[in-house]
């Protein structure tokens, strides 16, 4: 099998648990350009953010990002968005204010969160979150709904993080049987993250891929969450990343060592070493 594209979730798969990008992670990204993959980020981060991970992997491509709601190679010239819309979202905001959680609306350029006191148990990640994946402008207010009125915004992505599982349960629901403009995600924890209804990392994968004339069976997904499960069950090669959920592992085609066993560094090598340079192929007709 020939494969063109490689896409890469980040949390849990590009990224060890400290937060930093082993040197086998970058030196094996190089060795799948050098062949002339087409490698590309599928991340529930912010544009800013991910474009910062693919500087590092000195990546020049279409990220799709906000859970697939924004794809671009650069921030000021998307090729898609998919936005809530401000009405939907101050109705939203306001629903999840009955809800002790706290509320962020990540824009593309901004995050607008409301103030809330996270329990102790919760203050570590919290802070750890925000301060690693968030390198723009951050304003957090007393009332979001309240600021809402005076300036509304229309994300592409909202999220919530809640402190109890029957909270995130109660509000998952309740949105569903509410709206269906938007689709709930559960992201891990007790995090959710909300986007307009058709985004999803697996349709803005597919959006990239018919940009280049890629097919199904010629990429390969690699990923760590439950939010990675319908792109990795997709995907030609599906991989797991062996720190990722057991219904992740169950859907991956293969399973690879942990992130901090460099588990894509080695999947990069294994399935990637044999296969001829994209352009070697193309002019030896080697390609379909």
């Amino acid at each position: 099998m020939i494969y063109k594209m490689l896409v890469m979730n980040i949390d849990g798969t590009i990224e060890q648990d400290n937060g930093k990008i082993h040197k086998h992670t970058r030196e094996a990204v190089d060795f799948a350009l050098e062949k002339g993959i087409h490698i590309t980020l599928a991340t529930s981060r912010n544009f800013p953010a991910a474009k910062r991970v693919a500087k590092t992997l000195k990546l020049d491509s279409y990220l799709v990002t906000h859970q697939g709601a924004f794809i671009a190679k650069h921030l000021n010239k998307p090729i898609y968005v998919h936005r809530i819309n401000e009405q939907i979202t101050s109705e939203l905001v306001t629903l999840l204010e009955s809800f002790p959680c706290q509320i962020r609306l990540v824009h593309e350029t901004f995050l607008l969160g409301n103030k809330v006191k996270i329990p102790n148990n919760m203050m570590a990640k919290v802070v750890f979150q925000s301060a690693s994946r968030f390198i723009y402008q951050e304003r957090y207010v007393d009332s979001l709904s309240e600021r809402l009125l005076d300036a509304p915004v229309s994300p592409p992505k909202i999220e919530v993080i809640f402190f109890t599982e029957t909270d995130m349960i109660d509000a998952k629901k309740t949105i569903g049987d509410m709206y269906e403009e938007v689709h709930c995600i559960e992201s891990g924890g007790l995090k959710m993250e909300i986007v307009a209804a058709g985004a999803s990392k697996l349709n803005g994968v597919k959006y990239v891929c018919d940009h280049f004339g890629i097919k199904q069976h010629e990429v390969v997904a690699v990923g760590a969450g439950y939010d990675d499960i319908p792109l990795v069950s997709w995907a030609g090669l599906g991989v797991a990343m062996g720190n990722g959920p057991a219904l992740l592992q169950d859907a991956a085609d293969w399973i690879t060592r942990t992130n901090n066993e460099n588990g894509l560094a080695y999947m990069v090598r294994e399935h990637f070493r044999k296969q001829y340079r994209i352009e070697f192929l193309k002019k030896n007709n080697m390609l379909n």
